[in-house]
Parts: structure tokens; sequence; C-alpha cells
């Protein structure tokens, strides 16, 4: 589509400031098919990789796709490595951001090491603390002071690592799913995905627990929201104070996915291939990014890449209140077939896929260290 086409946006002090205006229905506020257990969906997938196993007799092709990146990124990768890879050019455009890793010193001391680290990076609060190994926003926290990162590296696990990142100064969030073939040098932009974050508006009568509870999304999800927020459900909002439910942006945290697949455009497309470009061994995965305004994004301007994720990436707008059980399949299966067609071109060019036991391993360290993290806000 053209990138001069105009259209209504959030203004830019609210929650999802910069984003084009989000469309209340109360008939259909959440897609049916949003929260169902992921073997449904996966399960073609599965069937399929089989089949596409047997054609290229080659199973573990998916593991080489991204050949810079553990095990490509289908599990146990480490978001600072990924970032890590970024060269002079792209890694301007990656939000600043440090590690630290959790061990058996006094708490007082590691807190200490962990503002030395912020200092030297010039990260200031508020920022973002997340897990390094992690997927779907597990363990994401919003730190607002020195006692909340001193809490958060007390609940975190020894020997795991989580990264510090500043807070992008934007408050629009997109998914960027981006694919390019081995040799070529122009990529495409698979799908976009529009992120807002849910907001309850006060009235100066009600308390939050009420809010929430009568909201036409944020009511059906009130499993997620209410235990988040316990110590401020009586609290009351005054008229027209908007309050923010969910930070981190997976759907599966309560954030709320739209489509934005018109919103590609050759310009921004152009741009990534620039820069991905220079992150060494990067060819499928999603982006998660903060911009400024949707007009200048399409642009390729004014935006912080916040992660760069792996194979294991889901074109996320299938998540879209309105998507239909078939295209959610049929994007599902177009990704696995592409991530399989990259792979046997890595492997002709001589990257040796890992075993499927590495994969295994990885996995299940993954999901070990996931129910050890902090609460997600």
């Amino acid at each position: 589509m053209s990138s001069m086409r105009k259209f209504s946006l959030i203004p830019a002090h609210k929650v999802n400031g910069g984003m084009p205006a989000l469309e209340e229905d109360s008939k259909r506020t959440i897609s049916p098919y949003e929260f169902l257990p992921t073997w449904f969906f996966y399960t073609p997938v599965v069937l399929q990789s089989v089949l596409l196993g047997m054609y290229y007799r080659d199973f573990r092709l998916p593991l080489v796709a991204n050949p810079s990146i553990k095990l490509s990124g289908m599990v146990g990768e480490s978001k600072h490595d990924i970032m890590n890879l970024a060269g002079g050019l792209a890694s301007v455009w990656i939000a600043t951001y440090c590690v630290r890793k959790k061990n058996h010193w006094p708490l007082k001391q590691q807190l200490s090491a962990a503002l030395d680290d912020l200092k030297q990076h010039d990260i200031r609060f508020p920022l973002v603390a997340k897990p390094d190994l992690g997927c779907r926003g597990v363990g994401v926290k919003l730190l607002q002071s020195e006692a909340q990162l001193t809490e958060y590296i007390r609940s975190f696990p020894i020997g795991a690592r989580f990264v510090l990142q500043e807070k992008a100064p934007y408050k629009a969030e997109a998914g960027v799913f981006y694919v390019r073939q081995p040799g070529q040098q122009k990529g495409e932009i698979f799908s976009i995905t529009l992120k807002y974050s849910p907001s309850v508006v006060g009235d100066g009568r009600q308390n939050l627990k009420s809010l929430i509870e009568g909201h036409p999304r944020a009511g059906k999800l009130r499993h997620l929201y209410l235990p988040r927020h316990q110590g401020m459900l009586d609290w009351v909002p005054e008229s027209g104070e908007e309050f923010q439910l969910a930070f981190a942006g997976s759907h599966s945290r309560g954030a709320i996915f739209r489509d934005g697949n018109q919103y590609i455009t050759e310009a921004l497309t152009r741009k990534l291939d620039l820069l991905l470009k220079d992150v060494k061994g990067y060819y499928y995965g999603r982006l998660d990014i903060k911009f400024d305004n949707l007009h200048d994004f399409m642009e390729g301007e004014k935006f912080t890449i916040l992660e760069l994720n792996g194979a294991s990436s889901e074109a996320a707008h299938i998540w879209d209140r309105n998507a239909s059980l078939r295209s959610i399949f049929s994007v599902l299966l177009k990704q696995y077939r592409l991530l399989y067609s990259i792979g046997a071109k890595q492997k002709k060019r001589g990257h040796q896929p890992p075993s499927l036991r590495q994969l295994l391993a990885a996995w299940r360290e993954e999901k070990k260290l996931t129910k050890e993290y902090p609460s997600t806000d």
C-alpha cells in the first residue's frame, strides 16, 4: 500500500499513542482461538514438518536457518547473544541493554554491580528487566526504582541471566516478521502485528476491580489482570484517567493484537534489509519494535528494536480477533515451509544442523527456568 495513506492515530499522551485508533466491538473482543492450547495449532505444523523433513531428507533444517544463533532460535536462545550479533549500523537501532547473571553474592553486592552496569551503559530508571532466556513475555517487568530492581534480582533463579534494557521513548509497538532467503539481498516483511497495551478509563466512581470486570475485553480476561493488580483493586481512578493493565507485549499476558499487514511498505522493508544484513546470520524471525507513530514507521523512521527473535517466532497477526481458523493454519504452515527452505539452503552453504538431542536439552532447560522466573507485568 502507499505510505502516504492518512489514518487516525491515538494521541501521543495516551497509553497506545501513535497507533491507529483501536476499534472496540462488544460482540467480539477476543479471538475465539486466541487461548486454545498450543498443540491444537501446531499439530498440522508437526505433520507438515514430517513431510518436509522427508522431502529434504533432513528433519533438522529449521535449526540452521539462522546459523549464527543457537538452534536457529527455535528454543533456548539468548536475547543478549542474538542482539550481540548486530554490527555498528544495526546496533544503533537496538535499545541499549546490559546483561547480569544471578549468583550467590549477597543481594546488596549484586545490586551494586547491576547499578554500575546501568551507569556504564547510561541506562536510567524506569527500565525494563527480562530473562535472557525466555519467550512469550515471561518474567518481563517495568522497574521504576532501585528497590524494584533489588526485588527482581532477589526473585530471579540463581545461575540464570537477565537483561536490563532502557525503556524505549515510544508508546506504539509492533511485531514485524521478516524473512530473507540466503544469497538474496532483499527480504520481505511476512507479517506486521500491532500490539496494543490494554487499559481501562476511570469515571471517578468505580474502583479498578469494577472497571476491569465491566470492560468488554478485560472482563473476559480478569484472571490475567486481577491477580496482577491485587494491591490496587480498591483504588478509584479519577474521571478520564487511563490505567494500563499490562506492560509486556504478549497476547498470552493480556496484550491486544491486530493484523497490521496493510501497513507493510517498501520503505520499511528496505530499511530492515539494510539493518538485518548487519546482524550476522539472521534470516528468519520476528522483531519486537517500539515506534513513535505509524506514519513515520511506515517510512522506516523513528523506531527502536527491543528484541530479535528466531526460528520459533510466530507471525502474531494470526491472533487478531477477526482471523479465521483457516487463515491461522495457512500462515503457520507457510511459515514453516519458508523455514525449511531457508534451512536447506543454509545446509548447502556448509552449515551443519545441530542434533535433535541438543534441541530437546535446550527445551528442557528453558521449561525449567520459566517456572522460576518472576511474574510478568
